[in-house]
């Protein structure tokens, strides 16, 4: 007899289906698996027989095989277990025909039928909905996740005979219940009234909030670089829906633990230094998300960014200027999304003393050289906003707390606000950095006064065509969050003065 159930496998961020057929013949007995399963696909085959056997099925000696289809493509992981138990079971006769039919299963089957929860829940539910699948069954842990996309109904599964239950009728699971998602609030974040002094920066992390800009911290060690860069979560606004379901996406097939539900904070990365390219972008034989994709829709924060490796830093190029990430391995070619904002810090010089009055530098010019150039500079070409981050003065220290996080994200909302508005027709510009050539000619027009201030600072400080292209998208988010509809050469002044560290430092 032959019994055929449904199930998933992941690829990239997504999953793909996977028909799972099962034949059994008389014969010595044994299971055979085919169809390009990996190693653990194939030891799937002792988990199934002994979970089969400890929920109290004591099915006949044959010979059982197992094809995975389509053939061409590696299974990977643990998600088949659930369904090659299920079509084992009816193959045998246990399970009445028909009952697996219009069914998605996952899941990784312990030895006395638990089911134990896999990865990419929301992505197993997302294909689910485009095979259209009547129900999906998931793990308890996967359940909550998967439901929050609201496409499928999604059955949570404590056990094999749980599942066999609802097949056969004894039982009728009912579909889990999408959580409640948390209310828009910073509660719990890091509040901006800590940091005492460093208005400029302050002002500089509230502009790369609104417009989702990259911005750099340059400035002497215990300067409050890190400090400042910590408290930019708590004046980000909340994901929307859409970027919700697409940052747990990610976050799903890379975490240890399922979501519980949609998450709808902004992700803020920062990984060691000595983190390997690889780990940065995403690898590995069916590549999982790095640490620019886990960033998607959030922060990604580089402190000591010359202490990366070179081609760790190399690699943000294309996510820094697309917002996806495209890894090609000898399986197929995957795209990850990797539309974040890059925020990084770094000293001045190895000993970090350059431009500081209250200490003198070490280094010589060979090795100041020498230390800046371990960042290209293509990348810090790619970043918006270059904020010197001075010695913090007594007086600062011992003076009043300055202007906490709220608000400094209720204008940063606003903003933002102005940002949906206009680019409501541009479903992939979400904010002004994302801009592209044609929507800043569109909205990015200058006065006479603001284009002249404009050209003498490219004459002047040498700026690069894509320079200029950043500084209007800046300039565009200054006027946002001053509430005008038009850019005036005060915008356009104060988005130069970020373009402008080098030759301050190097004066």
């Amino acid at each position: 007899m032959m019994a055929r159930a449904l199930s998933a496998t992941p690829w990239g961020i997504d999953a793909r289906a996977v028909q799972v057929e099962v034949d059994i013949r008389f014969g010595l007995p044994q299971m055979h698996i085919v169809g390009l399963p990996d190693a653990a696909v194939r030891e799937s085959k002792e988990r199934v027989r002994t979970a089969i056997k400890n929920c109290g099925f004591d099915l006949p000696p044959r010979v059982v095989v197992v094809n995975l289809a389509p053939a061409n493509i590696r299974k990977e992981g643990n998600y088949l277990d659930l369904a090659i138990a299920l079509a084992v079971l009816q193959a045998h006769g246990e399970l009445p025909e028909g009952c697996l039919e219009d069914r998605l299963f996952c899941g990784e089957l312990g030895l006395d039928g638990q089911v134990r929860s896999v990865r990419g829940g929301l992505a197993i539910a997302a294909l689910g909905s485009n095979v259209k699948a009547c129900e999906v069954l998931l793990p308890v842990p996967n359940a909550a996740e998967a439901a929050a996309l609201e496409v499928v109904p999604i059955l949570g599964l404590a056990g094999l005979t749980e599942a066999i239950e609802h097949l056969v009728g004894v039982t009728s699971l009912l579909p889990t219940t999408p959580s409640e998602p948390p209310s828009a609030t910073t509660s719990g974040a890091l509040d901006l009234a800590d940091v005492r002094g460093q208005e400029g920066a302050k002002r500089a992390l509230e502009i790369a909030a609104a417009g989702g800009h990259n911005a750099l911290f340059m400035g002497p060690p215990g300067a409050g670089k890190t400090m400042l860069a910590r408290r930019l979560p708590g004046i980000l606004p909340m994901l929307s829906r859409a970027e919700s379901i697409a940052v747990t996406k990610v976050h799903s097939l890379a975490a240890e633990e399922p979501p519980a539900g949609l998450i709808r904070r902004r992700p803020f990365r920062s990984p060691h230094p000595g983190i390997s390219s690889v780990a940065m972008v995403g690898g590995g034989g069916v590549p999982r998300p790095g640490e620019v994709s886990l960033a998607h829709n959030g922060v990604l924060f580089l402190d000591e960014l010359p202490e990366f490796q070179r081609d760790a830093l190399e690699a943000l190029r294309q996510p820094l200027e697309e917002g996806r990430l495209t890894v090609i391995r000898a399986r197929g070619r995957f795209t990850f999304p990797a539309r974040f904002a890059l925020l990084a810090s770094m000293n001045p010089c190895p000993c970090g003393h350059l431009g500081d009055p209250r200490h003198e530098c070490r280094c010589t010019p060979l090795q100041v050289e020498r230390y800046r150039n371990r960042v290209s500079g293509p990348l810090l070409d790619r970043i918006d906003l270059h904020v010197e981050v001075p010695s913090v003065k007594l007086v600062e220290l011992k003076g009043a707390p300055g202007e906490a996080s709220l608000p400094v994200a209720e204008r940063v909302q606003a903003a933002r606000e102005r940002q949906r508005f206009r680019f409501s027709s541009n479903n992939g510009t979400p904010v002004n950095a994302a801009m592209s050539s044609k929507l800043i000619e569109e909205h990015c027009g200058l006065d006479g006064s603001a284009r002249r201030i404009l050209d003498t600072a490219f004459e002047r400080l040498g700026l690069s065509a894509r320079a200029l292209t950043r500084i209007l998208k800046v300039s565009r988010t200054i006027a946002d969050l001053a509430a005008n509809n038009s850019i005036q050469s005060s915008h356009v002044a104060e988005a130069i003065q970020y373009r402008a560290l080098d030759r301050r430092l190097e004066a």
